[in-house]
């Protein structure tokens, strides 16, 4: 009996190497679009530099782009549309007009690149421009809310794997900074980590 198992066992080895060794080069290519949602850290600064905020938040959106096959590589494209409820309050200390600000939806485009680590899964790397609408605000309310929308970059990088059919997951990290908002307000920073499910055509 011992024989007859190792027996199928070589025999179904043999029978999928060749199949393993066909598919380890292959990078994702075509069309795709995904849902995605996670962890996103919000770090705000006072256009004086002199006191920061942060708050934590969930993150979700949609994704779109395509992909170029270049056997164990890729290169592509990819757009995004997520949006978060991050809302920071500056230290009481802090005399500006405007004392805090909430971060509203993101806005993505840029490039990707990466290549496949094992079959069925790759590891690739982005950046591109990004865009968020905020809206500042007083906690006393004294002014009116003042909406804005900041230009930025981001950059990241995460693993793509293969589900059954069209399917695919991924795990992210991306890190976007948005330079110079306004009034009180100077630069802000998000963190995310975020969880994709993907249909690729």
């Amino acid at each position: 009996m011992k024989k007859t198992v190792a027996a199928f066992a070589i025999a179904a080895g043999m029978v999928a190497v060749p199949g393993m060794a066909q598919a380890q080069n292959v990078a994702p290519g075509g069309f795709y679009v995904g849902a995605l949602a996670g962890y996103e850290g919000l770090d705000v600064e006072s256009g004086d530099g002199s006191v920061s905020a942060d708050a934590d938040s969930a993150v979700y959106g949609v994704t779109a782009g395509y992909d170029l096959s270049l056997g164990s590589a890729f290169v592509g494209v990819e757009g995004e549309l997520s949006t978060s409820s991050g809302s920071t309050q500056f230290p009481d200390s802090f005399g500006g007009a405007r004392d805090g600000l909430d971060a509203d939806g993101q806005y993505y485009i840029g490039a990707r690149a990466g290549f496949a680590v094992t079959p069925g899964i790759a590891a690739y790397g982005k950046v591109g421009y990004t865009a968020l609408d905020t809206k500042a605000f007083t906690s006393a309310g004294s002014l009116d809310e003042l909406d804005e929308n900041a230009s930025g970059l981001r950059f990241g990088g995460g693993l793509q794997v293969q589900l059954p059919g069209a399917l695919e997951g991924r795990l992210e990290y991306r890190r976007s900074r948005y330079d110079d908002i306004g009034g009180d307000i100077g630069d802000a920073t998000t963190d995310q980590v975020v969880a994709g499910l993907g249909l690729r055509f």
